[in-house]
């Protein structure tokens, strides 16, 4: 009897070491996960450059002479993100909306599952990464960048996205700015909206997460009203076909698969 009381102590002893041992891993792992997510904001900021448009290095030396680039049409931002890409050739931008926690390198790979999990070091991370959708086509530029980013409970990636639901949150942060190498975009927000994936049989609904390129006028015509449509207000903003759009879509919990998604044009 005392070595049956003394085993079941011994094995409750070894559980309870085991849980701690294993709560304790789970939250140093999601510590240094939100740590690691947060500072990609820093990322465009810790690039340097001084007055000759030369990369300044941690040793605030120049390097890197990046200056023959310059052009009218290619902003200081623009380069940052130049440089970025030699960290990672799959980050095709950089997406803000100011006064939020969404500012973050976008990657696209050759799937939409790698980023689900990775970061832009392509390191796991259960934060993954704000990605494009891999159909997106730069050459020609398809209709709609549709861009994905998680839902995370503290505060980081899209999370900032469900803000939206108010209006006040909107006639505050009515732009998203996107940046490439190329180009410094500005987009206005026409429509936000609550949606969920749908089963591949249900008909007649809305399914935003396929719509990457008009083939023609109705095409995007059917996409915008829809979306207009959905809004949870009015915001005033319209589009109209040939104009470029960003979709910026997260996870949402007021129903099952659920969704939050942000359209917006590009400005000008």
């Amino acid at each position: 009897m005392n070595k049956f009381k003394s085993f079941f102590k011994g094995f409750i002893y070894t559980t309870l070491l085991l849980l701690f041992i294993c709560s304790s891993i789970y939250i140093i792992k999601y510590g240094y996960d939100t740590y690691t997510t947060k500072k990609q904001s820093d990322l465009l900021n810790d690039i340097k450059l001084d007055t000759d448009h030369n990369i300044i290095d941690e040793n605030n030396n120049s390097s890197n002479d990046i200056s023959q680039n310059i052009t009218p049409e290619k902003s200081e931002r623009m380069l940052k993100v130049e440089e970025l890409q030699k960290t990672n050739s799959d980050i095709v931008g950089w997406i803000e909306i100011e006064n939020t926690n969404i500012n973050y390198p976008v990657l696209q790979g050759t799937d939409n599952d790698f980023y689900m999990n990775h970061n832009y070091k392509k390191n796991y991370s259960s934060s993954g990464a704000i990605f494009l959708d891999k159909n997106y086509s730069w050459n020609p530029p398809s209709s709609n960048l549709l861009i994905y980013g998680h839902n995370m409970k503290n505060g980081t990636m899209f999370r900032d996205l469900l803000k939206y639901k108010n209006k006040d949150f909107f006639n505050k942060h009515p732009n998203i700015r996107f940046t490439t190498n190329e180009e410094d975009s500005t987009f206005e927000i026409i429509a936000v909206f609550r949606s969920k994936v749908y089963y591949e049989s249900d008909k007649n609904v809305f399914k935003y997460y396929y719509f990457i390129n008009a083939e023609n006028e109705d095409e995007f015509n059917s996409f915008i009203n829809n979306a207009k449509k959905a809004s949870l207000y009015d915001t005033m903003k319209t589009a109209k076909y040939g104009e470029q759009l960003i979709t910026l879509s997260t996870c949402a919990y007021h129903t099952k698969d659920g969704r939050f998604v942000v359209v917006a044009k590009k400005s000008g």
